[in-house]
């Protein structure tokens, strides 16, 4: 008898349309490092006395399933999954075009300054990634990945180049075009969406497969070290596990693009690009399964519904202690910003993800110690919604937004 290898195995993500209607299309195998998808029932234990004076057994209750899948970020891999975790699809922001741009040095940044028009009911916030794609400008300015660390006003951006490769100040220069590459999505206010999915662990080597269904995205945990890739480990919980031959027919095939990094990326903190050695954050949708009904009878002994909570986030940055910036921002309980970018390369069009925390607070600057070593502190940071964004204005109202150069 043959046995499965992991090799063989493939992880098929497929959305719902809807609560308990398992999909059967439209699925896409997903690039994984480890993927573990098991289904847990509920258990209780008789405590009768008897004469025998041994156990009577326990019994199963409920269902429901636990899911992990780790891999390694990038682009549009994992769009759709973080989407349904900020409870919005992504979208994409209309490009600016025929405008009239100049380019000028503003200390160690740039500044773009638009004749006309305005950023803000364009649609550009601070923390986008942004290109300047059409226009007669220097080579040096065209199709770069540019950092908007601040919407100064309706017509001036202060920018800053991600591969660190500086600008050339000129214009105006007419039929310019600004251009926010991919798409974002962001925790909304109102209209959220509530996503479910059906996952099929697809035994290739023995034809079999295992679906669990009406998963949710409930948390995802990223890492971006010093060297190697940005890393994720979905927590996925579902309701519910069926095995079936192969059920969602023709699955997409893993996507191509490259994984991201810190190391070609970017770390903005209060509007200063600063040098890290590493990051943590985990965005949770506090997912839990919902309350167990009995007497409505049925083939699957099931919880019908998780219940969902309030999007949260936490982030820890770790740096080389060679300034005081984000202690002052601790010690004076100073509300700021954060931007983390992570790109796959040093070129200036390279693809990228980003995520935006635009109101956060930090709670320790705790040292590392020891003879042969740098000194590095950990600040642990909590985001919050940022209650001065909305529509026309530089910041999202929201507690995190994420921008995939790719994203579908």
């Amino acid at each position: 008898m043959a046995n499965e290898q992991g090799l063989l195995k493939q992880t098929v993500f497929a959305k719902q349309s809807g609560l308990a209607v398992p999909a059967t299309t439209g699925g896409k195998v997903k690039r994984r490092t480890n993927s573990v998808f098991t289904k847990a029932v509920a258990t209780w234990q008789s405590n009768e006395i008897v004469a025998h004076q041994q156990s009577t057994g326990d019994n199963a209750g409920p269902q429901t399933t636990s899911g992990k899948l780790d891999a390694i970020i990038s682009p549009s891999t994992f769009s759709e999954m973080f989407a349904s975790l900020l409870r919005k699809d992504f979208a994409a922001t209309a490009a600016i075009t025929a405008a009239s741009f100049t380019i000028a040095v503003s200390g160690a940044y740039w500044t773009i300054t638009r004749a006309a028009g305005s950023w803000l009911t364009d649609g550009v916030k601070a923390g986008d990634v942004g290109r300047i794609t059409a226009g007669t400008f220097n080579a040096a300015n065209l199709n770069k990945n540019l950092l908007v660390l601040a919407v100064n006003s309706a017509t001036v951006l202060l920018v800053v180049p991600v591969n660190k490769v500086a600008l050339v100040a000129e214009g105006p220069i007419t039929g310019a075009t600004w251009t926010t590459p991919g798409k974002k999505a962001w925790v909304p206010t109102t209209g959220h969406t509530n996503d479910y999915w059906t996952v099929e662990e697809l035994y290739t080597g023995l034809t079999l497969a295992e679906q669990f269904n009406d998963v949710k995205i409930g948390k995802a945990d990223i890492t971006a070290p010093p060297v190697g890739p940005a890393t994720v480990s979905f927590d996925c919980p579902g309701l519910y596990r069926t095995r079936n031959a192969q059920t969602i027919a023709a699955p997409a095939a893993e996507t191509t693009t490259n994984p991201v990094k810190l190391v070609s990326g970017m770390v903005v903190v209060n509007g200063v690009p600063i040098p890290i050695t590493s990051f943590t954050t985990s965005i949770t949708g506090n997912i839990k399964p919902g309350e167990a009904e009995a007497g409505e009878g049925g083939a699957i002994n099931q919880i019908k519904d998780h219940i969902r909570g309030e999007v949260a986030a936490t982030l820890q940055i770790m740096a080389k202690f060679s300034a005081n910036t984000i202690q002052t921002l601790f010690d004076n309980e100073t509300v700021f910003k954060v931007f983390l970018v992570l790109a796959d390369s040093q070129l200036a069009a390279a693809d990228f993800v980003t995520l935006v925390y635009s109101a956060c607070k930090c709670f320790g600057d705790a040292p590392n110690d020891g003879e042969a070593v740098e000194i590095v502190r950990t600040y642990p940071i909590t985001p919050q919604i940022n209650g001065s964004g909305g529509a026309a204005l530089a910041d999202l109202q929201t507690i995190v937004s994420m921008q995939d150069s790719q994203a579908v």
